[in-house]
């Protein structure tokens, strides 16, 4: 047996008998685990001589999710840790650090949903590579995971069976679509902005669109025509899919949903 399956049997016997057939609606340790290695695997950074990959994953659960864990959190951590580990490992990656899981609660995801935020980290003291990434002052954009189908209530539903859709959050401008893979973006005029809105109405720094957990906020830099959500005019809104914006004369769709 292989290292890697054994770990994740570990991770599969925190949640079973009667705890996973009580919480089979609820996001389960070994899908945390598999979905941590997809990040891992996504953000990869390849320098001169080695493949660098994050080293500090940041778990957002909803508050219903997380509080199942209690009493054993820092067990699976440990697990979750040890699993990312040993996958570098065996895909020949390179860490900064050992990798580093950490929960946090956010009150916008739903029974079953979760998100993950990596950022490469450097230790806190001595040398590193001179080909090694920088550090990130914060974790990227979170990926959000949504269970595709509620499982029936009177079925136990194992680890295997859960599918998860990775979520995909797009601004469309003049019928352009942008796909938003960073936490905060800043929209304008000027061509520094991550999304350029060539309007002369619109001020060179008009407005920040930042992701707090799960949840989406647009917030006005303090433009000189500000800005409307959904015809109402505000200076900070928090944004739900099918969202309409309007910034001087341009109108911008704010949309997010599952990856076909």
């Amino acid at each position: 047996m292989s290292v890697l399956r054994s770990i994740e049997q570990k991770i599969e016997g925190l949640f079973e008998g009667v705890f996973g057939r009580a919480f089979r609606t609820h996001v389960q340790p070994v899908e945390l685990a598999r979905k941590l290695t997809k990040e891992m695997d996504d953000h990869r950074t390849v320098s001169v001589s080695r493949v660098y990959v994050p080293n500090e994953y940041s778990v957002y659960l909803a508050p219903t999710d997380r509080a199942q864990f209690e009493g054993y959190e820092g067990s699976m951590i440990g697990e979750l840790q040890d699993y990312l580990a040993e996958h570098a490992r065996r895909e020949n990656y390179a860490l900064l650090t050992s990798p580093k899981v950490l929960m946090e609660t956010d009150a916008d995801l739903a029974v079953g949903e979760f998100g993950i935020a990596t950022r490469m980290a450097q230790p806190p003291s001595g040398r590193k590579s001179t080909d090694a990434p920088k550090s990130q002052p914060e974790p990227g954009a979170t990926m959000i995971y949504k269970p595709k189908a509620a499982p029936s209530a009177t079925e136990a539903v194992s680890p295997d069976e859960l599918g998860m859709e990775r979520e995909i959050v797009t601004l469309t401008v003049d019928g352009q679509q942008h796909e938003i893979a960073k936490r905060r973006i800043v929209i304008g005029r000027s061509k520094d902005c991550d999304v350029q809105v060539a309007d002369p109405n619109i001020s060179r720094r008009h407005a920040e669109l930042r992701q707090e957990g799960a949840t989406y906020w647009l917030v006005d830099l303090d433009s000189t025509n500000g800005m409307e959500v959904n015809g109402r005019r505000v200076k900070r809104a928090k944004l739900e899919s099918g969202d309409t914006i309007v910034l001087g004369s341009s109108e911008l769709v704010f949309e997010r949903g599952a990856d076909a």
